[in-house]
């Protein structure tokens, strides 16, 4: 089956006027007005230096702690210090560069790679990064006055409750940490719905980039992941405050619920960081090799197979806690498989050298590459070794495992992010970076790197545990020791010549080449600060190979939106299949209110970090009420059908599931859901673990089912009244009384089941201080109780909308959106009054 023949969208000459038009309506700020920005180039430079300075930092931080290790007996760091550092160290390397870097990559590269003005929620975007900033930067400095934390990047209690660990040191990493991975999550619903539905019309999900596909899958594995390390967060925190036992042994706790919590995030963190970066490797190698991608098919399965099996595999960091023969065999023999779309990758890239072997260039992008295939497929062999329980009980806490993990992630990632920085450069850049300086960097960081970690393997094998600041001198480890430190100093030489490269010849604006690499797909495009001239029609992979004169007719604007037909910023909303052309989104433009809800944010979380809880609420509301001023911006009135391309007209306003913002609601509503089943999970796990605890004898009694009753029916009519107030929204702009009260009536509901279940609890008896089962119960009600809050907002918020006659049956995303969240949260808490009245206490 072929395409019929193409005909241009718009074959006539364009108006004079219309590129000046676009040029003053997607103009960047000048001067302060900069950090109201929201343009996808900017904010996307400004995320990727954030992330690389934090690489930098980071960097240090190794530095220091190699000089300590350099020698057996070194007295350079004291014990205190260096775990200070080596916990900031691999904190910042995992949750302040590898996550953000990628998804700032996502928000740089993905609207270029589909041609689309921007992702759909820009100050979704700006706000996920500022806060990621400023919330960063506050947690990094914590090593400078002695409040960083000390427990390692992963924080294993018991070692992390206050007996142990009193202070702020550890609630900084708990509370910055997880509203740092709250960002990430805003980023992945901005990259989700921007690939499902920003595609330039023609690119079907089989012409997608892969680069967008790994985006896609990187986004859906972020919001199945990481709320499980964001409730791990949560219940740690709550009982270093509040003294609620959930890892305390004595009260029913277990401390490997927080390890089961933290690598069913931590092991697919490890391919949420190699997924994009294999995406892009996938974009530039067909590009060097002047040939189409080998076994494009293939490798989006291997990028879908690789983010499913992720998620089996938590348990290979726990080989040695004592787990069940059974399941070793079972999450060893999940280790091993996921080898294999890894494998399918690296043949895939292996055959396009191949195929294009005699265009194949040696650029400094192409020597990145070639790097990083030695040096992840040497982290992939190990990987497998230690997916081997027998040989994991040997080596689990040994130097070989640091080896291992950094020849994967830097191998993995690091190596491709500065593939990336070379090869993308032109598209943000008047100039381009310089290859002999590039060459001069690549050599250094990978002879720095490969003498820095592979000694490591030999080290581990011989004996040297990790984690330790010292040694004894008599060991025989410093020969080892030594040579990994002078690695590691050549390697940071071959940053710094990067680093040198980027104030020499990094210029962000326009006028660079174009497209220099002789690339195939849509990001070199002619473009300026509003994107491309006009969005193209794509019909192929490649689309600047098949149709050479494709730039020159999207530069002239014979293609979609050529102009601003509404006066505003706008992008091509398209089907998610199929990428059909179904309406105009209207897009914000510079604000503060990002800023400010993003600082009010950060300030929320810290300062409840230094039990500042006045001031930590001041900044919440403040944070809260930009939010809506924000949103309240959004839903603007609909300006009818507009032109797009000559014959077809398309509507500048949609509500229900073709709407951009109901997709979004609903990937919130699955971060919501995977919150969720986290708690479930850990609800049962202290049960099995536990059992005695949630019958105890002298136990206060359930409480009368009439608590849990009356708190479903009162879920439930509150859900029938946001569904009858869904119906009777007016027709015209007047203000509805009844739509009103509903509304309110709605959310008075909400609230009060979750008073009475709290309230039902605590009048038999229970506190949430006596055992596990007594902090799970009440964990429960805080669950409901948050998203109780969200849709207490969202309720008042569509009330003021009624107030002021802006929702109405035809302008109501703000109201379904609400409604929307509203049935989500009586499902969750229906399930919750069965799990806590249900089982498994009754049981007993």
């Amino acid at each position: 089956m072929t395409d019929k023949p193409f005909e241009l969208p718009n074959p006539d000459p364009r108006p004079e006027g219309e590129v000046d038009e676009l040029k003053r309506i997607w103009a960047t700020p000048k001067g302060f007005g900069l950090f109201t920005a929201v343009n996808n180039t900017v904010i996307g430079t400004l995320y990727i230096g954030a992330a690389f300075l934090f690489f930098v930092l980071a960097g240090i931080l190794a530095l220091l702690m190699r000089t300590q290790l350099a020698v057996g007996d070194n007295s350079f760091l004291s014990q205190d210090l260096y775990n200070q550092i080596f916990t900031t160290h691999g904190t910042t390397m995992m949750f302040l560069f590898a996550v953000p870097a990628v998804e700032a990559l996502g928000v740089m590269l993905l609207p270029q790679m589909l041609a689309a003005r921007d992702l759909p929620f820009p100050r979704l975007s700006a706000f996920a990064i500022w806060a990621y900033i400023i919330g960063g930067l506050v947690f990094f400095s914590t090593v400078l006055y002695d409040l960083a934390p000390k427990g390692g990047w992963f924080m294993y209690p018991p070692l992390t409750l206050t007996e142990y660990q009193p202070g702020n040191n550890a609630d900084f990493w708990l509370l910055g940490i997880g509203f740092i991975e709250i960002s990430a999550i805003a980023g992945a619903i901005e990259i989700i719905v921007g690939a499902l539905r920003t595609r330039p019309p023609g690119m079907t999900l089989a012409r997608m980039p892969i680069f967008a596909w790994a985006m896609l899958i990187f986004a859906a594995m972020i919001v199945f992941a990481f709320p499980a390390v964001i409730l791990a967060t949560m219940l740690l925190e709550i009982e270093r405050a509040f003294g609620w036992p959930f890892f305390t042994a004595a009260l029913g706790g277990d401390a490997l619920l927080w390890q089961h919590l933290f690598w069913f995030f931590g092991h697919p963190e490890v391919y949420i960081i190699f997924l994009p970066a294999a995406g892009l490797v996938s974009m530039m190698i067909p590009t060097m090799a002047q040939t189409p991608l080998v076994g494009y098919r293939l490798i989006v399965v291997a990028l879908i197979a690789t983010g499913f099996f992720s998620f089996g595999l938590w348990v290979h960091h726990m080989f040695t806690t004592g787990i069940p023969g059974l399941s070793l065999a079972f999450f060893s023999a999940a280790s091993m498989a996921v080898a294999i779309p890894s494998g399918i990758q690296v043949f895939s890239w292996i055959a396009t050298m191949a195929a294009g072997r005699q265009r194949f260039r040696i650029t400094v992008p192409s020597l990145f590459i070639l790097g990083f295939l030695f040096i992840f497929v040497l982290g992939g062999l190990t990987g497998v070794m230690v997916a081997v329980v027998p040989f994991d009980f040997q080596a689990h806490d040994s130097y070989f495992i640091v080896a291992h993990f950094h020849y994967v992630l830097v191998g993995g990632m690091v190596f491709p992010l500065f593939a990336t920085f070379y090869y993308w450069a032109p598209m943000v850049s008047s100039r381009m970076l310089s290859e002999r300086l590039g060459k001069w960097a690549f050599w250094l960081m990978f002879i720095g790197f490969n003498t820095a970690f592979f000694p490591m393997h030999i080290t581990g094998l011989v004996g040297m545990p990790r984690r330790v600041w010292t040694y004894p001198s008599n060991l025989g480890w410093d020969i080892l020791n030594s040579i990994s430190t002078a690695g590691a100093f050549i390697m940071a030489a071959g940053v710094g010549v990067f680093i040198i490269d980027l104030i020499r010849n990094f210029r962000f604006g326009e006028g660079g080449p174009e497209n220099p690499w002789g690339a195939g797909t849509l990001e070199f495009l002619p473009n300026d600060v509003y994107s491309t001239r006009s969005i193209p029609h794509v019909t192929s992979l490649e689309p600047l190979w098949d149709r050479p004169s494709l730039s020159r007719e999207v530069a002239e604007g014979h293609h979609y939106l050529p102009n601003a037909p509404t006066g505003r910023r706008e992008t091509l909303v398209t089907s998610a299949v199929e990428a059909k052309p179904q309406y105009v989104l209207q897009m914000p433009g510079p604000s503060w209110t990002h800023l400010v809800a993003a600082a009010g944010t950060a300030g929320f979380f810290l300062l409840l970090t230094i039990k500042q809880v006045p001031l930590a609420i001041a900044s919440g509301v403040l944070a809260i009420g930009a939010c809506l001023v924000w949103t309240w911006e959004l839903d603007r009135p609909s300006q009818g059908e507009v032109e797009v391309a000559k014959g077809l007209r398309l509507p500048t306003y949609i509500t229900g599931p073709l709407s951009h913002s109901w997709w979004a609601m609903v990937v919130l509503m699955l971060v919501g859901a995977s919150l969720y089943v986290s708690y479930f999970f850990s609800y049962l796990y202290l049960w099995t673990v536990s059992p005695e605890v949630w019958a105890p004898a002298g136990a206060p009694a359930p409480p009368s089912l009439v608590y849990p009753g009356l708190s479903a029916v009162m879920l439930i009519l509150g859900a029938g009244c946001m569904l009858w107030c869904g119906r009777i929204l007016p027709e015209d702009d007047r203000r509805h009384w009844g739509g009103m009260a509903l509304l309110i009536i709605a959310a008075a509901l909400m609230v009060g089941a979750v008073i009475l279940e709290t309230w039902g609890h605590w009048h038999t008896g229970l506190r949430p201080t006596d055992s596990s089962y007594g902090a799970m119960v009440y964990m429960a009600s805080v669950l409901e109780g948050q998203i109780a809050f969200v849709v207490t907002i969202m309720c008042l918020f569509a009330v003021a909308r009624l107030v002021t006659r802006q929702l109405t049956a035809q302008r109501r995303v703000t109201f379904d959106n609400a409604a929307l969240l509203y049935y989500y949260a009586v499902g969750q808490g229906l399930f919750g009054l069965l799990l806590i009245h249900g089982f498994p206490r009754q049981l007993g």
